[in-house]
């Protein structure tokens, strides 16, 4: 199977975000690529202030998400990509994101981890995902099973063995990573690392600079970079195989050698 990620800044214009995701889901398409991994927030800048964000917001019948499910549908691909998701009764949004194929919409995960670290305080304008049995999203892509997490989450490993666990092997990481010391080093690290301990593919969708850190890419089971883009807006495109995945985890055999398991904290 061909996968891409593309990566572009959105802007505070959501009919130009959805313009410019529109050229660049076309050119993965023509590429080849049977899923798309778009940055988080790829509908509406999330470091924008929380009452704009609570304006810009939209539900999951919304202009973004039709738009997309229509891309999907004409293409013929799978599509994954941010949204800032209105929570009725809420000031405050969930930082989604929706998966759409050729039936519509295939899912949604809401982002569990808020970034409130190193000077930032997401849950300002954010809500968390609910811990509640049916939170986390996995979409089945022929032979693949497509785990989805959004950028923070790659510092906690244990979201991503309760993904394998569910029998995922490709992971979709819409990401939008802050700038700053070590950030670019600890993304590429931690992308890498996730992708290892868990001998699956990878596939990393960032926003560039100068407000994030681009370096989008899409790793195989042992860590290697099969694409990537660095700080430009564009589209990286690599094919993944059933076979390497196999011939990995049988010398790798880690997933069956681990002695713990993991369980949400609620």
């Amino acid at each position: 199977m061909k996968l891409a990620v593309a990566q572009f800044a959105s802007e505070p214009d959501s009919a130009a975000n959805r313009a410019r995701l529109s050229t660049l889901l076309k050119t993965a398409a023509e590429g080849g690529a049977e899923l798309v991994v778009f940055p988080e927030a790829a509908m509406y800048p999330i470091d924008r202030p929380p009452e704009e964000l609570s304006q810009a917001a939209e539900l999951l019948d919304g202009p973004f998400v039709s738009a997309l499910a229509d891309l999907a549908a004409e293409l013929g691909v799978t599509v994954v990509a941010g949204m800032c998701e209105a929570v009725p009764g809420e000031r405050r949004v969930h930082n989604t994101v929706v998966a759409l194929g050729e039936t519509g919409l295939l899912g949604q995960y809401r982002k569990l981890h808020l970034y409130d670290a190193l000077g930032h305080k997401e849950s300002d304008a954010l809500v968390p995902g609910p811990i509640d049995g049916d939170e986390l999203l996995v979409l089945a892509l022929g032979e693949f099973a497509v785990g989805v997490v959004t950028c923070y989450d790659l510092r906690f490993p244990e979201l991503f063995r309760v993904l394998v666990d569910r029998g995922v092997n490709v992971f979709a990481v819409p990401a939008a990573w802050v700038p700053g010391p070590l950030k670019q080093e600890h993304w590429s690290t931690m992308c890498r690392a996730r992708a290892i301990e868990n001998t699956s593919y990878l596939a990393a969708a960032a926003q560039p600079p100068p407000r994030y850190c681009g370096h989008s890419l899409v790793l195989d089971p042992m860590g290697i970079e099969l694409a990537a883009l660095g700080e430009k807006d564009g589209v990286a495109t690599a094919e993944i195989s059933l076979e390497r995945l196999r011939s990995v985890r049988e010398a790798l055999p880690v997933l069956n050698q681990r002695r713990y398991e993991v369980r949400p904290k609620r």
